[in-house]
C-alpha cells in the first residue's frame, strides 16, 4: 500500500475520476440503456496515479483471500490487470495478470485468453465500470469454463443499475471500489 488510509486513497481516486472520466449528456451504454450521465474510465484507468491507487485498492479487497489470477474482458481490464499484477509482485501478492478477448483470434493460438490459466485455481474478474454486469459475465463464463474457479467481480465504478443482482444470481459478488452514489 502506499501509506495512505483505504478511505484516503478511495476518497483521491474518486477526484480524478470526477476530474478526468465523469461527463454530462445523452449517451448509449454498452448495455444497450441511455444514461445522461457517462463514465469514460479509460481515461482514468491510463492516469499513473489512479492507476496505481486502482492497484492497490483491488490488492486491499483481495488480501484476505489472493486468488491465482486477476483479470476481465478487452480493453478495460487490461490496464488495471497488468498494474494489479506488477504492484502485486511489489508487494508479495503473488496475482497473474489475464485478459479475455471479446472473441477467440482467428490466427496464431486462435485463444480467447490470453495466458493459461490452471484449471482449479482461482480467479477475479475486473471491471472499470459496471452497469448490468453483461461485461463480467461474459468474462466469468471463460474464466470458468476455462477451469478456474471464479466468484469476485471487483469493479472501479457499480453504477447501480443492477449489476451485483446479476452478478449474485450467477454466484458472483460485486466488490465496487466506489459506486455512482460517490459522485451524487
Amino acid at each position: 500500500m502506499t501509506g495512505a488510509s483505504v478511505a484516503q486513497m478511495r476518497a483521491r481516486l474518486r477526484d480524478i475520476i470526477e476530474a478526468r472520466s465523469v461527463r454530462h449528456g445523452t449517451f448509449t451504454l454498452a448495455s444497450g440503456a441511455t444514461s445522461t450521465t457517462y463514465y469514460n474510465l479509460k481515461e482514468t484507468v491510463l492516469d499513473p496515479e489512479a492507476s496505481l491507487l486502482i492497484a492497490d485498492l483491488v490488492l486491499d479487497a483481495i488480501k484476505d483471500a489472493p486468488p491465482r489470477y486477476i483479470g476481465g474482458l478487452e480493453m478495460g481490464a487490461v490496464p488495471m490487470a497488468a498494474c494489479v499484477g506488477l504492484r502485486g509482485e511489489q508487494t508479495g501478492v503473488g496475482v497473474r495478470p489475464f485478459y479475455v478477448r471479446k472473441a477467440a483470434k482467428e490466427h496464431g493460438t486462435r485463444r480467447r485468453i490470453e495466458i493459461d490459466l490452471e484449471a482449479g485455481a482461482t480467479a477475479v474478474i475486473l471491471e472499470d465500470v459496471t452497469t448490468t454486469g453483461g461485461s463480467a459475465l461474459q468474462a466469468a463464463a471463460a474464466v470458468r469454463a476455462a477451469g478456474c474457479d471464479v466468484d469476485t467481480v471487483i469493479t472501479v465504478l457499480d453504477r447501480q443499475e443492477g449489476a451485483a443482482e446479476r452478478l449474485e444470481a450467477e454466484g458472483l459478488r460485486l466488490v465496487p471500489l466506489l459506486t455512482a452514489a460517490d459522485f451524487a
